[in-house]
């Protein structure tokens, strides 16, 4: 078989055996890179610490940070603070990821809904839920609830209005198709808004899991006896700097993992992305 210009012959089979190599060469790439590039940040840290280029009293060497970190292991102080914050993340993400699916569908589907409750999103999407955190503590007390709303409230917005474009960005023609066989509301709601808003909506998802990360760490600095974000802030006040970077590092390394995942689902959800 001859190829475009005619020049001679050639397999298709092994030239999509070739490009399907080199895409796999690419994707390693791009994993390799993404690995080496947090060990030469560690790497260049721990040389400037032991040289003397940083106060080590204020940026201990990565090495004694992991030392610490094995310390706080062993006795099992470690592990309680990250369960009790992965709780709060994990139920506070739940808690405003649903509604904010479920609202941004409804709002997206129909325009009463949309134009009765977007102005109510708009006046409260710019205040900061870490403001409104003393309101929360009156209303439900300095447990854990009060975390779990913060982080909620903090996760709804970005997920509700992703949620509302991924619908309003659906092609008309596939909701007049739906119309003309007499699609039920239902059906409307979960084999029409629901998947054709899903690409955009797991970017808000996405931006929802980062954002809850934060909130938990200010919200445990501000009312609580446990958790990552409490252990960093007293770290830091008895100036135990070696814990508040493990507290620090421990956070990144969670919204690295949850990105990841999420990354991951939204492959297997919306491949074609």
């Amino acid at each position: 078989m001859r190829d475009e210009k005619g020049n001679g012959l050639f397999d298709p089979y092994e030239t999509e055996q070739q490009e399907w190599k080199k895409q796999q060469v690419k994707e390693r790439s791009k994993q390799l890179l993404t690995i080496i590039s947090p060990i030469l940040i560690l790497l260049i840290w721990e040389i400037c610490s032991r040289t003397g280029i940083l106060d080590i009293r204020f940026f201990p060497p990565p090495s004694a940070i992991v030392s610490t970190f094995f310390e706080l292991a062993t006795n099992g102080l470690l592990w309680t603070h990250v369960s009790v914050s992965l709780y709060r993340i994990a139920a506070g993400f739940l808690l405003g990821v649903i509604p904010g699916i479920v609202i941004g569908l409804l709002m997206g589907l129909y325009a009463p809904i949309r134009h009765f409750i977007s102005p109510i999103v708009m006046a409260l999407m710019p205040i900061p839920t870490l403001a409104l955190l003393p309101i929360i503590i009156i209303f439900f007390g300095i447990g854990d609830f009060s975390k779990i709303v913060t982080i909620a409230g903090s996760v709804f917005f970005p997920v509700v209005i992703n949620t509302v474009a991924g619908v309003l960005n659906i092609e008309k023609v596939h909701l007049d198709v739906a119309k003309n066989y007499g699609a039920s509301p239902k059906d409307f709601f979960f084999k029409i808004a629901f998947p054709g808003a899903l690409p955009v909506m797991l970017e808000g998802i996405q931006m929802g899991q980062a954002i809850a990360l934060l909130t938990i760490v200010a919200a445990e600095m501000m009312g609580a006896t446990s958790g990552i974000g409490y252990l960093i802030w007293t770290s830091y006040k008895a100036f135990m700097l070696k814990e508040m970077f493990v507290g620090l590092i421990l956070i990144s390394f969670f919204g690295f993992l949850f990105s990841l995942l999420l990354r991951g689902l939204q492959k297997k959800i919306v491949p074609w992305r």
